[in-house]
């Protein structure tokens, strides 16, 4: 009977899949950003910023934290939590989309320099980001039914809002002088295969909903190399006209 016991107990300790990934973004998430904003604001050496800025942390940090606690209730088989949480989960996912949009419109009022192709390549990025998540976000929504497709549509959204957090990440730990916009592209996709991959072998197939929401995050990657370019400087430059607080 001990036995039976304990081998339960390993079983519910075990770590799916979908609290892998979450954990690993979390990784991203609070490793890159932990070396760039939340250190430095510890140690008092973060330049002034706009009140914006660290509302949209909270917010950003928040969602994350969130991200993988709902995980961990499907784990422990917490449905009932896990549901309730949910609703509060589409609130805060609209607040993340808003905040992401407001925060890149923003810092468009700060325009990379003529000649940084880096800047601008980064400025599309943030422009991709939260129409890319909101999208994603509403299909998994749209799925709930089928908790399968569900899970690995919320990986997922929070898949292409992650290349700020992969960056840093990779800049800090590693001491890049540049962006590394296609190692970050590279970690991406290695996690939209992994979520193709474990859907495929759940369910025997990959939903309709899910090639969409993987389109979603691969189709704007081929259009990174057209943001350097003059459209694209001008309507940065358009957006950062539209901002009149600093």
């Amino acid at each position: 009977m001990a036995t039976v016991t304990q081998a339960a107990g390993h079983a519910r300790l075990r770590l799916s899949f979908h609290l892998w990934m979450t954990l690993l973004m979390a990784f991203f998430v609070f490793g890159g950003f932990g070396m760039t904003y939340l250190w430095p604001l510890a140690t008092g050496t973060f330049p002034h910023a706009p009140p914006v800025v660290h509302l949209h942390g909270v917010v950003f940090f928040a969602w994350t934290v969130l991200l993988v606690t709902q995980a961990a209730l499907v784990n422990v088989r917490n449905v009932r939590l896990h549901r309730s949480l949910g609703t509060f989960g589409i609130a805060w996912a609209a607040i993340v989309t808003l905040l992401g949009l407001l925060i890149t419109i923003v810092s468009s009022s700060i325009p990379p320099p003529p000649g940084d192709a880096d800047g601008l390549r980064l400025m599309y990025l943030s422009f991709v980001a939260p129409p890319s998540f909101a999208i994603v976000f509403a299909l998994a929504i749209r799925a709930a039914r089928t908790p399968v497709v569900h899970r690995d549509l919320i990986l997922l959204a929070m898949i292409s809002i992650l290349m700020p957090g992969i960056n840093r990440f990779y800049m800090m730990s590693l001491g890049l002088g540049r962006v590394p916009f296609y190692a970050t592209y590279l970690t991406m996709d290695l996690m939209l295969a992994a979520v193709l991959w474990h859907e495929r072998r759940a369910s025997g197939t990959i939903s309709r909903a899910t090639w969409i929401g993987a389109a979603v995050v691969l189709v704007p990657q081929a259009f990174l190399p057209l943001a350097p370019s003059a459209a694209f400087a001008d309507f940065v430059a358009y957006a950062g006209s539209l901002v009149y607080y600093r």
